[in-house]
């Protein structure tokens, strides 16, 4: 802690497992309820030069993602600090989403990144009723309160109303790669917005991250040209959460 103290570090959160707004101090997971008060303490800590984020997520909530990424850019734009990602073993779908929040992104050679789609699964039990001899009964008020019910036929224009939706967040979704990844991207590659996934020298050609390396290492590196170019102490990583 003492050798900490002399200069400036770089807090470190990890953004660890599922995103859902079910996810809670007692049941592991990302929602901005969890993970407001990390980045709070991270962003506020004396000394910090720079904010990173260690990332391993399948992904899970759109609306989660959205409102972590959003209070990351917030808090950045606050106190004025750069923001680092370093994907770990995934950083798909709404992973990848969290990570567009920093300003550059890293990952390990065998990290999975990518994923940028929208996905709804589930089952049909229509069949399986019938051969047991169940009756479905389903009252509502609102001709559309009961769609894509498993339990009845599929209707062509429920699918077609999910399909829409879908679609939205989509293009959402990809909204927020293009406006916080821009130039970096390259375009004319058909799969990039595909929900498509890549190891990570593969993600890089793709502009999809910054590069390969680990949290460490890369602090070590940058610290030392630091030091050597206006002969300040070198930063120290610090963790926090």
């Amino acid at each position: 802690m003492k050798f900490w103290k002399r200069g400036p570090c770089v807090p470190l959160v990890r953004l660890n497992g599922l995103i859902s707004a079910d996810s809670s101090a007692l049941r592991r997971g990302l929602s901005l309820a969890v993970v407001a008060p990390l980045l709070k303490q991270a962003f506020s800590m004396p000394r910090a030069k720079a904010v990173a984020l260690a990332i391993n997520s399948p992904g899970g909530s759109p609306v989660q993602s959205s409102l972590i990424a959003a209070r990351i850019r917030e808090l950045s734009a606050e106190k004025k600090l750069p923001v680092l990602a370093f994907v770990e073993d995934v950083a798909a779908s709404g992973g990848y989403w969290l990570a567009t929040a920093a300003d550059e992104i890293y990952a390990d050679r065998a990290s999975v990144i990518g994923s940028i789609g929208v996905i709804s699964a589930g089952f049909g039990f229509t069949e399986a009723i019938a051969k047991l001899g169940v009756e479905r009964r389903v009252y509502t008020a609102g001709e559309n309160k009961s769609i894509l019910d498993p339990f009845k036929p599929e209707d062509p224009a429920d699918v077609a109303r999910l399909d829409r939706i879908l679609n939205d967040l989509h293009a959402v979704f990809r909204g927020q790669v293009e406006s916080r990844r821009g130039a970096k991207l390259k375009a004319d590659e058909p799969d990039l917005f595909s929900g498509a996934f890549w190891t990570a020298e593969a993600a890089q050609e793709l502009g999809l991250i910054d590069g390969i390396g680990h949290f460490r290492p890369l602090l070590r590196q940058r610290s030392v040209k630091t030091s050597r170019s206006s002969r300040s102490r070198p930063g120290n990583p610090c963790s926090n959460g």
